[in-house]
């Protein structure tokens, strides 16, 4: 809103001489950062407050989990308040209305992804914590009823993003298929670039195919981490931050075709909306790292993955994310894993218990060393997976 204030004074600003003071509001990078530090600061306010409100509405935790020996080892955390993924998306909401271009089209889809994400998590944690005051023996939504909500996102997402990326020429680089070390232009010996010509451009049913499942695919990753106090949170802040550099990138043509990926066009504008969810996560761990003060529960984890898998498809760069994303990967595997060994042996697990961060701390190591060396791990991934970038 800021920002379409600014376009909309311009010129009467531009002509009393007060435009060079306020200039800095049109730089992509300065947005994304005072997005991100606006986040921060919204969650910093706010959160001691609404962690009071939670408490005072026994919005708490159970601490259930279905290994005895990993319930003892995490009963202090029952009755710590949970549903904290309000401050998250409201922080994120509130930055982005601020300070991006509300009429740039991925700006407007990720408002939607994070909106839509936020209140199915928010439902469902309602249902959870409420159900004793209720009443009722209900325990928060099915599974298969989060995935359907999940699954419909995604492919309305897919659907309206390929729409939008397509030229009248047809088919453009908000299509193309970004293989890992892959060229995107071909450099010229006079200078310049050109288009590679042995590019691969997605149909319109790949593409959703692909949307759908990143994004629910992610939204659950996220969820599944989040078990440990800062772990999801921790990785998701080094996650987008990665993903600002990759937009930044992107929404530039001299950048994109220096570094050889696809340019996509005010793809930089969606960095700003990518700077408040690092603001977010950020602000958020100040309540949340250990002890846990508050869990983001799946308010926050389902729109968080969710953005993560939106931003991935929009910068064309789902390898990439994929790659920086590898502990959260890692964590809904396990739970794969182990559902379906289960069920094929009729008893037998493969991990002590999933997923995989229980499994390691059943087997001796502290909660701090699982997330701080989680936090570790996906700071190298995030580095190696921009250094990729180069290498082509």
């Amino acid at each position: 809103m800021l920002y379409l204030l600014l376009d909309l004074i311009r010129q009467s600003l531009v002509s009393s001489g007060v435009y060079r003071y306020v200039s800095v509001i049109d730089q992509i990078q300065f947005r994304a950062l005072a997005a991100a530090a606006l986040s921060f600061f919204i969650v910093l306010v706010l959160g001691r407050r609404t962690i009071a409100f939670l408490v005072k509405m026994k919005i708490g935790d159970t601490g259930a989990t279905d290994a005895e020996a990993l319930r003892r080892l995490t009963a202090g955390k029952a009755n710590t308040p949970t549903m904290g993924g309000v401050l998250i998306a409201g922080a994120i909401a509130i930055s982005t209305l601020l300070l991006a271009d509300l009429t740039k089209y991925y700006v407007q889809l990720g408002l939607i992804v994070l909106v839509w994400l936020a209140v199915l998590g928010g439902f469902d944690d309602w249902l959870k914590l409420t159900a004793k005051t209720r009443g009722s023996g209900r325990q928060g939504l099915y599974s298969w009823e989060k995935l359907v909500f999940q699954l419909a996102l995604g492919g309305l997402i897919g659907y309206f993003a390929y729409s939008h990326g397509t030229s009248s020429e047809g088919l453009s680089l908000a299509h193309v298929l970004n293989l890992p070390f892959q060229k995107t232009y071909d450099p010229q010996p006079g200078g310049g670039v050109t288009l590679n010509a042995s590019l691969v451009y997605l149909s319109k049913g790949v593409f959703i195919v692909i949307a759908t499942l990143l994004i629910a695919g992610m939204s659950n990753a996220v969820n599944i981490t989040d078990g440990m106090d800062g772990l999801a949170t921790g990785i998701s802040a080094v996650v987008t931050l990665g993903l600002v550099v990759l937009a930044l990138v992107a929404g530039s043509q001299t950048a994109a075709q220096y570094l050889l990926v696809p340019h996509i066009p005010f793809a930089d504008e969606l960095g700003v909306m990518i700077g408040a969810t690092t603001g977010a996560c950020l602000g958020f761990l100040w309540w949340n790292c250990a002890p846990a003060q508050v869990f983001m529960g799946d308010t926050g984890s389902l729109c968080l993955g969710g953005l993560i898998g939106y931003y991935a498809i929009i910068l064309r760069q789902e390898f990439v994310v994929l790659v920086m994303s590898v502990v959260f990967l890692t964590e809904i595997g396990s739970v794969v894993m182990q559902v379906g060994y289960f069920k094929a042996t009729k008893g037998k697990r493969i991990f002590r218990c999933a997923p995989y961060h229980h499994h390691l701390h059943l087997g001796g190591w502290t909660e701090h060393q699982i997330v701080a060396r989680a936090w570790i791990v996906s700071i190298l991934l995030v580095i190696a997976a921009l250094a990729s970038i180069k290498v082509r």
